[in-house]
């Protein structure tokens, strides 16, 4: 199990960082925007659709270390009032859940980005099956994390007693 966290903490450490570079790419795109529209007078035409773009990227992405922190969704109440076997069952839901979320992502998002892979984004020439293939992408990302949050939360269940806080954040 420790390759596989292991794996799982480089996977999802790559897609946080992808996600404030996005951030960071966003940033300069709507300074780069609002300079050209208020201060030049001539709006670019391409970067308010380029920062959107990036947008989809930073949010999926960041779905990645999110799922793994748990934030994601929120029945702690339940799981910490909750007797023992409540709570490991509750803990598979969570994951099973999470996975069919991440899986029905994945597979429409596919769809969606060949759908458009001959369609432009307006103003530039780059398909929009880039800005399509975050959701699969982000999603598959995500899908580590998830597993790892159930391994180690269940695992935790076995050594907290009732009514114990749990503290199972992961180190990203």
């Amino acid at each position: 199990m420790q390759w596989f966290l292991a794996a799982e903490r480089r996977i999802t450490r790559v897609a946080l960082e992808c996600s404030v570079a996005a951030l960071a790419v966003i940033v300069v795109l709507t300074f780069y925007q609002v300079v050209t529209r208020f201060v030049f007078g001539h709006p670019s035409a391409w970067s308010e659709v380029a920062a959107r773009s990036v947008m989809m990227w930073m949010v999926f992405m960041g779905l990645a270390a999110a799922f793994r922190q748990g934030v994601m969704i929120a029945v702690d109440f339940l799981i910490d009032v909750g007797p023992k076997p409540l709570r490991k069952v509750l803990l598979a839901v969570i994951a099973v859940a999470s996975l069919c979320f991440l899986a029905l992502l994945i597979w429409y998002g596919t769809g969606m980005a060949m759908r458009v892979q001959r369609q432009n984004l307006a103003g530039l020439e780059i398909s929009i099956a880039w800005v399509y293939s975050a959701l699969p992408v982000g999603a598959a990302f995500a899908v580590p994390g998830v597993i790892a949050r159930f391994l180690l939360s269940f695992a935790e269940q076995d050594q907290s007693g009732p009514g114990e806080a749990r503290d199972v954040e992961g180190q990203v």
